[in-house]
């Protein structure tokens, strides 16, 4: 990932902007730069990048161990059990170079929790008895 620039930052190049009035010399131009979101999804906001990673219904219900892209290569992020659709995850130092200071950002995963559109018999029937079982520990709202 190529550093060095943020939104918002300015660089001043002395002499190359417009001629003067009159014959006087040439002013300064400015250039505004602007950084926008990459192909891989990454957004960034300073020095801190963020990424939105899918993740099955399973890995969500029961926890899992996954993969996850930084701007400095893939890294292992331990995913509890029952985590929900919306959940942030911090990687401390995996940002983009900060300007003025030391070390880097941090980036922020959140993750998308993705319910199947289709379900083979097996799947179905596991399911089924899963609400069957939480229906008979717990009762709606209304009894």
């Amino acid at each position: 990932m190529p550093a060095g620039v943020e939104t918002g930052q300015q660089m001043r190049l002395a002499g190359q902007g417009e001629a003067g009035i009159n014959g006087g010399p040439q002013g300064d131009l400015f250039v505004v730069f602007q950084v926008d979101a990459s192909k891989d999804g990454f957004e960034r906001d300073g020095a801190d990048v963020y990424l939105e990673v899918p993740i099955s219904f399973v890995s969500a219900t029961l926890g899992d161990e996954i993969n996850v892209k930084t701007v400095h290569g893939d890294v292992k992020l331990k995913i509890p059990s029952g985590t929900q659709t919306g959940t942030d995850f911090r990687l401390r130092g995996k940002g983009a170079p900060r300007l003025r200071g030391n070390g880097n950002g941090d980036q922020f995963i959140r993750v998308k929790v993705e319910v199947p559109t289709k379900l083979n018999k097996e799947q179905k029937k596991a399911l089924e008895e899963f609400q069957s079982a939480t229906k008979s520990k717990k009762r709606g709202f209304f009894g």
